[in-house]
């Protein structure tokens, strides 16, 4: 399993990742998918969003190109690699693995421990 500081500084990659698993989209079509699918739980802010999007796409995860948005706005569409799939499998592996941790941590009574 992947060291947990490595976990959760890359859940945002992850989940840029997942969000382009259904198809391309621009920034602000990754960071309302999120917040969709999460209820609104988490809302990613552009300050974080486009510098994960510029990290993902020089690791060879995403690529981009100049496109026009629904709204008829120029925009720069991303869309997830074969190595991006790839890393996206790993990544959902690692978070299952801590995530299954972290709820054992959390069940676990002193009877146990």
């Amino acid at each position: 399993m992947a060291d947990t500081v490595t976990l959760l500084r890359g859940a945002l990659d992850a989940l840029v990742l997942k969000a382009l698993t259904w198809g391309p989209t621009h920034g602000y079509g990754v960071a309302r998918w999120i917040e969709s699918v999460t209820d609104d739980a988490l809302r990613i802010e552009e300050g974080s969003l486009y510098p994960a999007l510029y990290r993902l796409e020089r690791r060879g995860w995403v690529e981009s190109e100049w496109g026009v948005s629904d709204a008829g706005r120029k925009a720069r569409f991303y869309k997830l690699t074969r190595a991006g799939r790839t890393q996206l499998k790993a990544e959902t592996h690692n978070f299952t693995m801590f995530a299954r941790a972290i709820f054992k941590a959390f069940e676990a009574t002193p009877d146990v421990a």
